[in-house]
């Protein structure tokens, strides 16, 4: 399932927001601050950020800012402050959706799960590539015996994207930009050379998908149907 970053320095409102997308199913971590968070966020793969704007050490409206600086992913701002120009202003910044407090949980869910398919991203944590497995969850690929591969957190959110967007070409600099994010100062053949990973990687499972170069744009994966 999605993984959910819940951001607000109070801890009544994060176990709230928690209990309710647990039931749900949602994978969630909580943070306290924007500083915990963003530095959560750089370094592990999140399918949604709830954050309030006023919290400690960095608001919701820096992050909101800096979460938009190194990858596109749905948020979702709760916030006691309710005027207009709050909402335009968060909206401006790249927020997604807005709940002033106090709200329904149960709206609160029906928007996360609107974002969500907005963004196209499964409520699956596992996604089939011919007889291999990937899961989310473990950043393993499993094969039909039961043998299990554990990647590169950069190589399997790359085999993982393409995989969840099978036949869809995706260019070097969007795959960049969601997978190493905005601010990345490396160069596009960081993805060249994880591509070539994966290949060798799975080069027995040629017969069943494959990752196939279009020259000049990017990149897709193919699933061969049998």
């Amino acid at each position: 399932m999605p993984k959910v970053l819940v951001v607000d320095d109070e801890a009544h409102i994060r176990e709230l927001v928690s209990l309710y997308l647990k039931d749900e199913g949602f994978e969630i971590v909580e943070k306290s601050n924007g500083v915990d968070a963003l530095e959560y966020a750089e370094n592990h793969p999140v399918d949604l950020v709830i954050l309030d704007i006023l919290m400690p050490k960095m608001d919701g409206w820096v992050l909101c800012e800096r979460l938009r600086e190194f990858g596109e992913m749905p948020i979702l701002m709760i916030t006691a402050k309710g005027e207009a120009q709050d909402r335009i202003h968060g909206f401006k910044l790249g927020t997604d959706d807005y709940l002033v407090k106090p709200f329904d949980p149960v709206e609160l869910v029906l928007r996360v799960k609107a974002l969500l398919k907005r963004y196209r991203i499964s409520t699956s944590n596992i996604v089939k590539l011919g007889s291999l497995s990937l899961d989310r969850s473990s950043y393993q690929a499993i094969g039909e015996d039961g043998k299990s591969v554990t990647l590169p957190m950069k190589e399997f959110e790359l085999l993982y994207k393409l995989g969840s967007y099978a036949g869809q070409l995706f260019t070097r600099d969007t795959l960049i930009e969601q997978i190493w994010g905005m601010d990345y100062e490396g160069d596009e053949r960081t993805v060249d050379v994880h591509i070539k990973r994966l290949r060798e990687r799975f080069a027995e499972y040629e017969g069943e998908f494959k990752i196939v170069t279009i020259r000049g744009l990017g990149y897709r994966l193919e699933v061969k149907r049998h």
